[in-house]
């Protein structure tokens, strides 16, 4: 049975995991803690960015000799391949560690097995203490395992009657600067952040991370089904990668700045095919997409059952018309509605962010 002391251990490993958020795809964010043999921390680490040293490799490395007969506390079973780093489960029993504590075994065929390994040279493994806490800190990992596609998550920001601009469609600022604040922190985490032309054309957005140290710089994505950029667009910088997705027959000659894909129709409406678009970013590496776009491409991808969590700051406003937050999701009544369940509603400066997913989202096992 877990004690108080290796609870708090695999709650500090989940911590260093996080660290690693925006910046380890196509790979797992991974945290690591190694206790000597009294249970005193002697090493930490997590998995900073792709190819390089995982966390246990890091948490050795800080731990030294004093690993030797101790515990590690890893936030994803150990790995047992041999990829652009050695096998971490191999790095562990060289290193004389007595006992690994896991939290989440690893679904993926090529890298399962590390709990195994340990056990054949005499180490015990044990699996899932604080799982649910560490499986909803690499849930972007884990959805693009199970499904194939990135994870995507939506963001929006409206009134407290559900409007995203005014009338006259004026929507600067809805929320407060503390929101906004924490909107940049959610870009940071992200592999990519996604908007539409009608975006583009209103805001004019840079979508770059601000205000956040260290940030890797998301790729910046516009859905444009006829190219209808323009050259001086800000999301064209050079702050950041940006890739333009256009239909098949638009004409790209006005694109400078960005890399262009074409993509076909969606099959039902307006604009491009959502799954052909995660299908392309998926292939480019990308595990986890901030979706910042307007209420129709929002509806775009509900209706592609392509939300897998949605993130809304709720000012304290009233504007009584413009623009709802969502449109086009193909819910005509209210019995076709997609209910979501609450996972956290916080205080942000004078704004509510409330945090929700989908009830019909399969539980990660």
């Amino acid at each position: 049975m877990a004690t108080a002391a290796d609870t708090a251990a695999m709650r500090r490993a989940i911590a260093l995991a996080a660290r690693g958020l925006g910046s380890t795809s196509p790979n797992p964010v991974v945290g690591c803690v190694v206790t000597d043999d009294t249970g005193r921390i002697v090493g930490e680490g997590y998995h900073r960015r792709a190819g390089g040293p995982h966390a246990e490799v890091h948490a050795l490395t800080d731990a030294g000799d004093r690993a030797r007969g101790g515990t590690a506390y890893v936030t994803l079973e150990p790995c047992d391949h041999t990829g652009r780093t050695a096998p971490c489960a191999r790095a562990l029993i060289e290193a004389g560690i007595r006992r690994v504590v896991y939290a989440v075994p690893d679904p993926t065929p090529q890298a399962t097995g590390g709990a195994a390994t340990l056990r054949a040279a005499g180490i015990t493994a044990e699996e899932g203490l604080l799982g649910a806490e560490a499986r909803d800190g690499n849930t972007a990992w884990l959805t693009a395992v199970r499904t194939g596609r990135p994870h995507v998550l939506w963001k929006y920001a409206a009134t407290l009657d559900g409007r995203i601009a005014a009338e006259d469609r004026t929507s600067r600022w809805i929320t407060s600067p503390e929101a906004r604040a924490d909107v940049h922190r959610l870009r940071a985490e992200a592999d990519a952040v996604v908007v539409g032309s009608g975006t583009l054309a209103a805001d004019d957005p840079q979508l770059a991370v601000r205000g956040v140290p260290g940030a890797v710089q998301p790729l910046r994505v516009v859905l444009d089904s006829r190219a209808t950029i323009r050259p001086g667009a800000r999301v064209l910088d050079d702050t950041a990668p940006t890739l333009v997705a256009v239909g098949e027959d638009a004409d790209t000659g006005g694109i400078l700045g960005a890399d262009v894909v074409r993509l076909p129709a969606a099959g039902t409406g307006t604009g491009l095919s959502v799954p052909a678009l995660l299908a392309e970013l998926y292939g480019r590496g990308v595990r986890s997409v901030l979706l910042e776009g307007g209420p129709t491409l929002a509806g775009a991808f509900v209706a592609a059952g392509a939300v897998d969590r949605v993130v809304g700051y709720l000012a304290p406003a009233l504007l009584g018309a413009g623009p709802a937050a969502l449109t086009g999701a193909g819910i005509g009544t209210i019995a076709d509605a997609l209910r979501l369940d609450m996972t956290e509603a916080v205080r942000i400066g004078p704004d509510l962010r409330i945090t929700a997913v989908p009830a019909t989202t399969p539980k990660e096992r």
